[in-house]
């Protein structure tokens, strides 16, 4: 769906495809940084690691709930001839 403006405008299942994206992505570079973190003795990159990889999980949750929303939304509109 194209804005007026030219601008491409998401719907709720693409936001949630994004969002899970991005999310997985966070959560992978929490996992590496801790890890790491871990190897070298750095407690605080260890912390800066799980956040992130709580960050990711919380990103990952709201695209599978944009995703369910738009199902939903999907399925309120169809009617039945």
């Amino acid at each position: 769906m194209k804005k007026a403006n030219g601008d491409e405008k998401l719907d709720m299942g693409e936001k949630g495809l994004i969002n899970r994206a991005e999310g997985t992505a966070e959560e992978i570079k929490g996992r590496a940084r801790s890890a790491a973190g871990g190897l070298v003795g750095d407690a605080s990159q260890q912390v800066k690691g799980a956040a992130e990889q709580l960050k990711g999980k919380a990103q990952q949750t709201l695209g599978k709930a944009e995703q369910k929303l738009d199902e939903v939304s999907d399925r309120s509109h169809y009617k039945e001839p």
